[in-house]
């Protein structure tokens, strides 16, 4: 404790732990002899085209979402909204190009609707997330912005359209989880005892995220195996939770968490929408976030036509110097039997979408990494894994289609159930760890907003 700070960790859990939670479950199973055997390597890079040591590579996973004793899903606030209204707090504003530091593409920036204020609940204020004191000293619901919003509220927010009562659809922190304190003995790595080398007389303090009473984590999870098959069909989770459920351990923390299975028709997921308003010919989409995505920095390839790209807050899909959506029209789903390469051949021969990105509304990034054990069956050696910079949850992209046309076929490639009726995840539009449900997100309608009252004007 040689720091004034305590240490807060009572973050909502990432998506890529519950879906490490599910693997080394799987693994642990004793399916791996009945499951299909994947190439070793990613990427396209596999070292031997008959070394099929892999397992579970199937596993395909989406959440957690806090869930409450109703079974309503809840869902991380878009970044345009603030206080308790449906209705968004910022919009782009129309601006001549070139008469602002916007970073290249976007042309229009996002202001608050909002006058400024010194009152302690501006809805112009960034939430304190994550820093509720302990639960027994907590006052739930009375501190903190809302945070939460439920499917239903969110479906409404992207209609633009206010609920007649929002009584229970829009939540805080404060009412889902709290921070529990709790005080640990530093273990020294080499002999993982405690009071030698660097350890020695150190302890430290953790916060830890506990769920309120009548609270759950809300996770979707599908890992559909051609060679498997049990009494429970070929989807290997659900053999896993034996059609019902079972425990599971979750988290570096090691918890323990029981499982319930549920096999609802649809996802209980906000749906996008697939009409948008128009300004002056263009149709106006954007894109919101429901789980964070992770978007690389990419080095130019000219032997494989692969242009640069800076990645970081803007999407991969997104030319970095126009803002052009580079992403293909939908086209039929990979049939069965058909060769990985010439779906892929498939897809690129597709036509392009006529839209571009002008605005954006991107939070701070975080911070995705974890930690992995040798591998015994492939040889492959264990140690922290790559770190990488998401965007958050909320983040909210702004897009102009050429027309009403174009703007279908655009909200067809990012709303995650596509042009389905919701029972099935088709995009994820994560450049990595999209399987690990990352990339999720729904489309919405918006405006163009002239400049806020009380601001000054641009000269």
């Amino acid at each position: 404790m040689e720091q004034s700070l305590a240490g807060h960790g009572a973050a909502w859990p990432l998506p890529h732990v519950i879906n490490g939670a599910f693997h080394a479950a799987l693994h642990r199973s004793g399916f791996a002899a009945k499951a299909h055997s994947h190439r070793t390597g990613s990427r396209g890079v596999y070292p031997d085209d008959n070394d099929r040591k892999q397992k579970f590579g199937s596993l395909k996973t989406a959440g957690p979402f806090p869930v409450d004793k109703a079974g309503t899903w809840f869902f991380p606030r878009p970044q345009d909204l603030r206080g308790e209204s449906l209705v968004p707090a910022l919009a782009p504003v129309l601006r001549t190009p070139g008469d602002s530091s916007l970073p290249v593409p976007l042309t229009a920036p996002v202001a608050s609707l909002v006058p400024p204020s010194k009152e302690g609940n501006n809805p112009g204020q960034q939430p304190a997330r994550f820093a509720s004191p302990p639960c027994e000293t907590h006052n739930a619901g009375e501190q903190g912005e809302i945070t939460w919003y439920s499917q239903a509220a969110y479906e409404q927010y992207l209609r633009g359209v206010s609920p007649a009562s929002a009584e229970n659809q829009l939540l805080r922190d404060s009412q889902i989880f709290t921070a529990e304190q709790s005080i640990g003995i530093g273990i020294d790595p080499e002999s993982q005892t405690t009071g030698f080398g660097p350890a020695q007389g150190k302890i430290y303090s953790a916060h830890y995220l506990r769920l309120r009473p009548d609270w759950k984590l809300g996770v979707g999870a599908g890992a559909i195996d051609k060679d498997f098959e049990s009494e429970y069909g070929p989807d290997l989770v659900i053999a896993l939770l034996n059609g019902e459920g079972k425990r599971i351990i979750v988290g570096g923390q090691q918890r323990v968490c029981s499982t319930e299975c549920l096999t609802p028709g649809k996802l209980p997921l906000p749906r996008g929408l697939r009409e948008f308003p128009l300004h002056n010919g263009k149709a106006l989409v954007k894109w919101v976030l429901l789980s964070p995505a992770v978007w690389p920095e990419i080095a130019a390839d000219t032997a494989r036509s692969i242009n640069p790209h800076p990645g970081g807050w803007l999407p991969n899909w997104v030319d970095p110097e126009k803002g052009a959506v580079l992403l293909k029209s939908p086209c039929a789903p990979r049939a069965e039997g058909e060769r990985r390469d010439a779906w892929r051949a498939r897809v690129r021969g597709q036509s392009g979408i006529n839209a571009r990105l002008v605005a954006a509304l991107v939070p701070k990034p975080i911070t995705v990494t974890g930690w992995a054990l040798p591998h015994e069956i492939t040889g492959q050696e264990g140690g922290a894994q790559s770190t990488h910079l998401a965007v958050p949850a909320g983040a909210v992209f702004y897009f102009e289609a050429d027309d009403a046309q174009e703007a279908a076929k655009l909200a067809s490639v990012l709303n995650w159930h596509g042009d389905g009726n919701g029972g099935t995840i088709i995009n994820r539009r994560s450049t990595l760890l999209g399987e690990k449900g990352f990339g999720l997100g729904v489309c919405g309608a918006w405006r163009y907003w002239p400049d806020v009252p009380g601001r000054p004007k641009s000269s």
